[in-house]
């Protein structure tokens, strides 16, 4: 046995399969992009049948394009979009409804209505979260209201939950297992993060059935056998994280202070903070950054929800580019004169302003502006956006000396974008020498586990960087610019 691992990583845009060899290195990779589906205004979902066939067929990509004996493969890992949420019928492995993606705003009226009963207070201190659509729990409530025989057959135990990684699990096993892991169990709106059970008072509040919910695991861990006829041989999957905390182990983030910001489709920074589980007075999350041989490691967890995404809206429907990788080109050709903010909240605000109600705007407009500053300001909104949630996080917990922040993401590519983040953040940003940090997370958690990959200490001295952006903005040019920034945040909240 080589001591190969492939590694899933089913995001909200695409589904990727990795086979990382015993070096940690890539060795082959299988990529397909499925249909987002938008059947109202800040409604997001994805078809369940997609999720699975796309990541079986990457799976199998993978494995052929490795040109390995399926001998050498040691375990499987998978990384997952965290929240989407999906129910199933036990028996059939029919969903009952779509997947309703993290970013699906359906149910902020909902989640109001439990804020002004006053069960947040309750929520956040068992959870480690706020009462907002983006998690799962209050998504699995409205299937159940509104899907005709739903809230019957759950209550007769006929229906099954779970996040993406519980789908792919039950579908990789042949519906033998039902379970998830500590980290994506954590943003459920259901899940004690002190106790590490599913609470009954919070499931009885958002009206979940308990008999629906998946057995929770270590993020290392026996999450099942693969069915034989899937790959040619049945292999095991020993490592499951949601893909923030799957990133956080992929940089090696394991020392309580270290963070990590990752950069997708959303943007997601994470600070270690050990076995003490922070309450923010910013309004980030506590939340389970890892569960390993029984002991939970928490962090702070700051969410952006638009980050690449807003490159995405300039492709897409703008149609300002054709290509993402265009706008470093456009943004170093702005026109230096001109400040435009970009405020994208196309599905509300994150961290840590948690603004559902907001929505994207652009300020600072003139006759001159074009596709160069439209750019420029895409870019920009994360690094402020990113410098919000860093300093929501520092004032909650600070750890001692220099913050240097560990990235990745397909945005971390852009070398104007990560420069432009260093200087907004006048700290040092790290962009490591493996880009692909969310799967190598989730391969590590499984590796480590079948034992063929090394434990925490000699990962960590794997850990290698490709570059270090360090800040060269002047001092007042910040101010000035994050000045500009937090006026236009505060013209776009909706209160």
């Amino acid at each position: 046995m080589s001591g190969a691992i492939l590694a899933i990583d089913q995001g909200t845009t695409s589904s990727r399969a990795i086979v990382f060899g015993a070096d940690f290195e890539p060795v082959s990779t299988g990529q397909m992009e499925f249909a987002q589906h938008f059947p109202k205004s800040g409604w997001v979902e994805h078809d369940p049948a997609d999720l699975w066939s796309t990541t079986l067929a990457v799976c199998k990509e993978a494995l052929k394009s490795s040109a390995m004996p399926l001998s050498d493969i040691a375990a499987i890992g998978i990384t997952n979009q965290r929240e989407t949420t999906l129910v199933w019928d036990r028996k059939t492995g029919e969903p009952v409804y779509n997947a309703i993606v993290w970013q699906d705003r359906r149910t902020s009226d909902f989640c109001a209505y439990l804020r002004g009963e006053g069960h947040e207070t309750l929520f956040t201190e068992k959870t480690g979260l706020l009462l907002d659509p983006y998690f799962s729990g209050t998504k699995v409530a409205w299937i159940l209201k509104n899907v005709e025989g739903a809230r019957e057959r759950a209550e007769r135990g006929e229906l099954a939950f779970g996040t993406v990684d519980s789908w792919l699990i039950w579908n990789l096993t042949g519906g033998e297992r039902h379970v998830t892991d500590a980290t994506n169990a954590s943003r459920t709106l259901l899940f004690n993060i002190h106790d590490n059970v599913w609470d009954v008072d919070l499931c009885r509040l958002l009206h979940v059935p308990m008999s629906m919910l998946p057995e929770v695991c270590d993020c290392s861990d026996d999450f099942g056998m693969t069915k034989a006829d899937l790959f040619g041989k049945s292999l095991p999957i020993l490592g499951v994280a949601g893909d923030q905390q799957a990133a956080t182990v992929g940089q090696a983030c394991f020392a309580p202070g270290m963070v990590k910001s990752t950069y997708g489709t959303g943007c997601f920074a994470l600070i270690n903070t050990g076995d003490n589980p922070v309450s923010s007075r910013n309004r980030l999350l506590t939340t389970i950054a890892y569960r390993l041989d029984g002991k939970t490691t928490y962090a702070l967890e700051g969410s952006i929800f638009v980050a690449g995404a807003a490159v995405q809206w300039l492709r897409d429907g703008l149609g300002l580019i054709s290509d993402a990788s265009e706008t470093q080109g456009l943004a170093e050709q702005a026109d230096p004169e001109q400040q435009i903010y970009m405020v994208p909240a196309f599905v509300g605000l994150g961290a840590p302003h948690w603004d559902a109600e907001a929505r994207g705007a652009i300020y600072g407009l003139t006759r001159a502006t074009g596709p160069r500053e439209f750019a420029r300001a895409a870019l920009e909104s994360v690094g402020y956006q990113t410098r919000d949630l860093i300093d929501a996080m520092q004032d909650d917990w600070s750890a001692e000396g220099e913050t240097v922040l560990r990235v990745d993401g397909g945005m971390t590519a852009s070398d104007w974008t990560m420069q432009f983040l260093a200087d907004i953040l006048g700290a040092p940003v790290d962009r490591p020498s493996v880009p692909e940090t969310t799967a190598l997370g989730a391969a590590w958690l499984a590796g480590s586990r079948s034992g063929a990959w090394p434990g925490q200490e000699e990962f960590s001295a794997k850990w290698h960087l490709d570059r270090r952006f360090s800040p060269a903005m002047e001092d007042s040019e910040r101010t000035k610019l994050l000045d500009g920034w937090r006026d236009a945040v505060r013209r776009t909240r909706s209160s």
